[in-house]
């Protein structure tokens, strides 16, 4: 469970720099549901720029927001669909896209889920902690982003190895950044700076999203609906919700794969991982290019019990997709030799690589069920292709000038050439498996209990019990609001 224990001290230190910084935070029932936003913020936001660093923006941590870069306020669920001239496969594959989010990621969702709870309980003095995010790249952005927006300071940790853009970005908005040795994979040199900083600094505050449970409990409220009402808008009477796919980078988002399960009881939830670091499928090891999603280990936050199936996804097919999708003889080869939409054309750039490796899971999910139009899968796409333009640079220089040549290449080798080997459905030995391999990360070397490690697969209210407290925040957030008084000011100026 997340501790809301109250430190009065503490929190009316942070209620006061909310005053003083004009800061209003959202519930988790207004991010699942932005109608319930007060008209005033929804004003002031119409002259409020998506990544601008304002307070009010943090009433843009949703998956509802209008498509644009400045002013807009709120609208349906951000989704593309993926027709089978595209996939290869007749199921209709829905991605949500992470690109209409502050820092065009959905990872400032999983960040506010776990800083608000320790804010707005006083566990967290944004007068005095400093915030601290271990990632693979996207989610100490997003921590960063939210710290500067609630008025703490930050301090993001990532692999030298992550693209350019997120260290440019990063320089501008966190308070300090490290680098730590390696690639996405490296998460154990991630882990080993944060246990640097526990021993060496007393102002530091350690918010990792591999054991943090504020990433499931946003996830699950928030992420599961969104996908859930995104079904309920292209269903038809002969539709079935046949499951959802999500890489496990910290594996939060997989907890929407349990909201999804409790609405759609025969839905199947598949864990996505690289094929080069086969760490799920295979207790194997190795560095990997899906940027976003980090390995060798299995993170505390994956509930294993409710994951049907493990999908390994060959980097070189992701890599080479990115391309294909975001240059002129890549979309001209789309639309005039494989009949591709120019709409789903235009919209391609709205998946990062994560978000093709996503893609790619639903088809090899789709091919080994055997699925037919009737059938829907879910996933992600965490965030767009703006994120990797010095990776197609990189691509460029190893391999040459993009062309029609290199598209049919990539169309056969990388998209229509994916099959349904290195995947797995798992019996409850094969979960089992998965879930006991937490025990040597966590229990052995990050202080987790034995206790709590089964507790995790036997309780069956453990998983249910974090899902619930988003009301009783949502409560405390309402309170720390009252006492600050900012939404009174709110369009007063």
């Amino acid at each position: 469970m997340i501790d809301l224990t109250i430190h009065k001290d503490k929190l009316q230190r942070a209620v006061e720099r909310a005053k003083e910084r004009n800061i209003l935070i959202p519930t988790f029932a207004q991010m699942r549901d932005p109608s319930l936003v007060p008209e005033k913020v929804k004003n002031a936001l119409k002259g409020v720029g998506l990544w601008d660093v304002n307070p009010l923006n943090l009433f843009r941590i949703t998956w509802r927001n209008e498509p644009t870069m400045h002013g807009g306020t709120y609208g349906d669920v951000n989704f593309i669909e993926l027709p089978s001239s595209l996939t290869g496969v007749d199921a209709r594959i829905v991605v949500l896209c992470g690109k209409w989010f502050p820092t065009g990621c959905h990872k400032v969702g999983a960040s506010f889920g776990c800083l608000v709870p320790r804010l707005v309980t006083g566990q967290f003095d944004p007068t005095y902690h400093k915030a601290v995010w271990p990632s693979t790249g996207n989610y100490c952005r997003g921590g960063a982003y939210n710290s500067k927006l609630l008025g703490c300071e930050s301090i993001a940790i990532l692999p030298a190895e992550m693209s350019r853009e997120r260290f440019d970005w990063l320089s501008k908005i966190a308070g300090e950044v490290i680098a730590t040795p390696g690639c996405e994979s490296n998460v154990k040199e991630i882990f080993d700076k944060t246990w640097e900083l526990r021993r060496t600094r007393e102002d530091a505050v350690i918010f990792n999203q591999f054991d943090e449970m504020g990433n499931v409990l946003w996830h699950y409220q928030v992420t599961g609906k969104a996908i859930a009402d995104a079904y309920e808008s292209i269903k038809t009477a002969d539709s079935r919700f046949a499951g959802a796919c999500f890489t496990s980078g910290s594996a939060g988002t997989m907890s929407a794969g349990d909201y999804l399960k409790e609405q759609y009881p025969y839905a199947k939830l598949a864990v996505g991982e690289a094929l080069q670091c086969p760490t799920l499928l295979n207790n194997g090891f190795g560095g990997h290019r899906i940027e976003g999603i980090g390995d060798k280990h299995v993170p505390w936050v994956h509930n294993v019990k409710n994951t049907d199936m493990v999908i390994a996804i060959d980097d070189e097919d992701s890599q080479n997709l990115l391309r294909m999708f975001n240059t002129e003889p890549g979309h001209k080869y789309l639309r005039e030799v494989a009949g591709v939409p120019q709409e789903t054309i235009d919209q391609l750039s709205l998946l990062g690589i994560s978000g093709i490796a996503n893609v790619l899971c639903c088809i090899k999910f789709a091919k080994y069920y055997e699925l037919t139009s009737a059938d829907v899968v879910a996933t992600v796409a965490t965030d767009s292709a703006e994120m990797y333009e010095s990776r197609i640079t990189e691509l460029d220089e190893q391999q040459g000038k993009y062309s029609l040549l290199s598209a049919a290449r990539d169309f056969s080798e990388h998209l229509r050439g994916v099959r349904t080997d290195s995947m797995q459905e798992l019996t409850y030995a094969d979960r089992k498996r998965v879930h006991n391999l937490k025990y040597y990360t966590w229990v052995e070397q990050q202080g987790k209990t034995y206790e709590e490690i089964n507790a995790q697969w036997y309780d069956r209210d453990y998983w249910t019990g974090i899902h619930e407290q988003a009301a009783e925040l949502d409560k405390l957030i309402d309170a720390f609001n009252a006492q600050t008084g900012v939404l009174e000011k709110i369009g007063k100026h």
